[in-house]
């Protein structure tokens, strides 16, 4: 989809410097969960733009993106600052690490990679399948729908910041084919959360991988 604005449905906190925003849905637009948008608004006279993963399970009439929310930066604050009915200019979707229908997902999530984490997670028991999430992070966000997530069925383990992954991961491995292995944070998280993967017995060549730098 090409920019097109659209309207905020509401701005919410989720944790530690971390907010949830609810996009309404353009007519045009359709994405799958753990893929990305482009927002776009202008701060001071200058537009910006920044990139968020969808952290909601499906698109219907709104959708949702987690936004961490750096107090000294440009974008974060002023998302932040928004209220219902303001607009702001979104376009996409963009990735190729998302949900594809498989029957089983297992999720590795680094900081704000909670967002799709979660959403994946709720896309994939919805759709009768099974899902684990392993999550990192020195302060943890959503933690009401994780805390759902683990009553619907899902298996979540939250870890330390600092905290070794091989055992967690691999507790929730299934190892079967029909297993999509995502993993979603910034790029030293990446690397240890595919380490662990290939330490777990895992795959990290078939693993569905998004750096969000």
């Amino acid at each position: 989809m090409e920019p097109t604005r659209t309207r905020i449905r509401a701005v919410r906190d989720v944790g530690p410097d971390a907010i949830a925003l609810d996009l309404e849905t353009p007519a045009e637009f359709d994405a799958r969960p753990g893929q990305f948008v482009k927002l776009s608004l202008d701060v001071d006279g200058e537009r910006l733009s920044r990139f968020y993963t969808l952290s909601s399970p499906g698109v219907e009439e709104a959708f949702e993106i987690t936004v961490a929310v750096d107090p000294d930066g440009d974008v974060g604050p002023k998302l932040a600052s928004m209220e219902p009915d303001d607009t702001i200019v979104v376009a996409g979707p963009f990735g190729n690490a998302y949900y594809e229908d498989e029957s089983r997902t297992t999720v590795l999530a680094g900081g704000p990679g909670v967002g799709p984490a979660i959403g994946i997670a709720e896309r994939t028991l919805a759709d009768g399948g099974e899902s684990a999430v392993v999550y990192r992070d020195d302060d943890p966000i959503h933690d009401e729908r994780l805390t759902a997530l683990e009553e619907a069925g899902a298996v979540v383990t939250v870890l330390d910041g600092d905290e070794p992954m091989t055992d967690a991961v691999a507790d929730v491995l299934a190892g079967t084919p029909d297993e999509q292995v995502l993993v979603y944070g910034f790029a030293d998280f990446l690397d240890a959360a595919t380490d662990a993967l290939q330490a777990a017995g895992g795959d990290p060549d078939r693993a569905k991988v998004e750096n969000f730098g």
